[in-house]
């Protein structure tokens, strides 16, 4: 990196970090420190949504998962703009009518205490791994390829983080966000320029996407109704829906997004902005990483992406180097036919295949010599790209974007987690004093917490196979349970607070059982599947169970329409 990089990094960073603190530095009560005074319009809200759910995973492990696996992942948002009606048609009505402050609020009216303490703790749990997660991922990924120290890294994150959603609160986030994410897409943009630019003249973007198609890296939609299979058309409107139902309507570093809206009307735009642009978004950062691939048909890439993971000296392994040289030999052997005017679609499609065998090839060699070797870098891919073609100055800029990326969703979530700690723990068993200023001193006080903790998981997190897979799966694990309380609120007027209870507990249990018997291979089950499973079972257990109570349902107190 050049000091003309470093100047843009910083300065973006600390530009964004004195922007949220200076403009919500008047923050008096809880009220304006959780929701902002309801002073967000819709346009704040939908970037400020989209922000939260974009961390850094995004933007370097999308690019490397349409590299290595193509395009099919965006049907995973499949499901999202159906998600963003059904919710603004029944939750965000009774959020606004009961002026509630959490999501799990709303569930002690409709039900009891105990369902809203286990919604609200099973929240925590997700969403305070998955705060330690979203300053891990930029962190080892930085680290590695720009060689700076790991620990330094995730406490830069995550103390620039603590500082401006201490000072601000919601609303800081939510202005810091709109920011973000104006300097996350222009980066992206510009990055998207310097792709195509590094293609040759003869090749143009019509000829990358053909060459990324013959190569299999344009497959959108997968029809196939496989459980198997993680990305599926099914699975997007499927599973996907049931996921995003949750997330955006239930997870609180979502709802609290769009409940500190001027209106009801304002938070239904806000969503619907966001379930309109969030799969061409998706489907963009993809491409990139389509581009890249083919960028790298041309512009010899590194047989591995991440080289500093182990400590082996390549050049003095002869098995290394005779891999090597033959992986070498078939990229430009691969290279003319492409470049040939009549070029022949199976022979490149052999020859790809070839250089695919002999990269897993070389891990596999790699991993003999050195057990502790972490093969998988698809999460490295874009990032190279990034330092090997983009000029200086950009350079700083993508970064920045990364860290922006990891701000903003971060700030997100803990701002989410006080508020939940705050409304739905402290002032519920603790101490509700009705004293404002003590309330604001200790939600500030539970923020500054759940980032000591998110750092502390940052610093002893462990590499998962692909990151943005690792988020997902964590929100999957408890997501389908609350939903499917929440489900049994809006939808079942004769469940009770002990039935809901107990259905959610064993919910929880049939998604944590699926999810050990997938690992370990006694199933083979995609883990999107995991939210449907959850919310299934929480709902069908809700109605057996209650059949067997003597005691009635308490009356819902709000109607679910509009």
């Amino acid at each position: 990196m050049s000091l003309i990089d470093w100047g843009v990094l910083l300065f973006t960073l600390f530009a964004i970090v004195a922007y949220g603190s200076w403009k919500t530095r008047k923050n008096k009560n809880l009220e304006s420190y959780l929701k902002g005074n309801n002073s967000e319009n819709w346009a704040t809200i939908g970037l400020s949504i989209m922000a939260t759910q974009a961390s850094a995973i995004t933007f370097l492990s999308t690019p490397g998962q349409a590299y290595e696996s193509g395009m099919g992942f965006v049907q995973f948002y499949f499901g999202l703009p159906l998600a963003m009606i059904l919710i603004s048609v029944f939750f965000l009505p009774i959020y606004y009518k009961l002026k509630v402050y959490t999501a799990y609020q709303y569930l002690e009216q409709r039900f009891d205490v105990r369902v809203r303490a286990f919604t609200a703790f099973l929240f925590l749990v997700s969403r305070g791994l998955a705060a330690g997660i979203t300053i891990y991922a930029p962190a080892i990924i930085l680290s590695t390829l720009l060689n700076w120290n790991l620990q330094l890294t995730c406490l830069l994150i995550g103390g620039l983080v603590i500082i401006y959603t201490v000072s601000g609160g919601s609303r800081a986030v939510s202005l810091t966000q709109k920011w973000q994410m104006t300097i996350i897409m222009g980066g992206m943009f510009a990055a998207f320029f310097y792709v195509l630019d590094s293609f040759p003249e003869t090749v143009g973007l019509s000829e990358g996407i053909d060459i990324a198609g013959k190569l299999g890296k344009m497959e959108i939609i997968d029809t196939t109704f496989d459980l198997k299979e993680k990305y599926t058309l099914w699975s997007g409107l499927i599973a996907g829906l049931f996921l995003f139902l949750s997330y955006f309507g239930t997870d609180q570093s979502q709802v609290q997004r769009y409940l500190g809206g001027k209106t009801l009307k304002a938070s239904r735009m806000g969503l619907m902005f966001n379930g309109i642009l969030k799969i061409p978004m998706q489907f963009f950062i993809l491409f990139i990483g389509a581009m890249v691939f083919v960028s790298f048909q041309f512009n010899k890439p590194p047989i591995i992406f991440n080289t500093s993971a182990t400590n082996i000296e390549t050049q003095k392994q002869e098995s290394l180097l005779l891999i090597e040289n033959n992986y070498n030999d078939i990229f430009e052997e691969k290279k003319a036919a492409l470049l040939a005017t009549d070029t022949d679609t199976k022979n490149i499609q052999f020859l790809q295949a070839q250089q695919d065998l002999l990269r897993n090839e070389y891990k596999a060699e790699m991993s003999k010599i050195d057990s502790g070797y972490e093969s998988k870098d698809s999460d490295y891919i874009f990032l190279t790209f990034v330092l090997g073609f983009l000029p200086h100055g950009l350079i700083g800029l993508l970064l920045a974007v990364i860290f922006s990326a990891a701000m903003s969703s971060t700030a997100g979530e803990l701002n989410a987690l006080a508020s939940t700690t705050t409304i739905d723990f402290y002032k519920k068993f603790f101490k509700d004093s009705g004293d404002e200023k003590k309330d604001l001193r200790v939600s500030k006080l539970l923020t500054v917490a759940w980032g000591i903790l998110a750092i502390i998981i940052a610093l002893t997190a462990g590499l998962f196979e692909n990151l943005i897979q690792l988020v997902n799966i964590l929100g999957s694990l408890f997501y389908g349970t609350i939903l499917g309380v929440f489900l049994l609120a809006f939808f079942f007027k004769r469940i009770g607070g002990t039935a809901a209870f107990i259905a959610g507990i064993i919910g929880q249990i049939v998604v944590l059982s699926c999810h050990f018997l997938s690992v370990y291979g006694y199933i083979e089950l995609g883990y999107l599947l995991y939210n449907v499973i959850g919310s299934g079972t929480v709902i069908i257990m809700g109605v057996i169970i209650q059949t067997f109570l003597k005691n009635n349902t308490k009356p819902e107190l709000v109607s679910s329409g509009n």
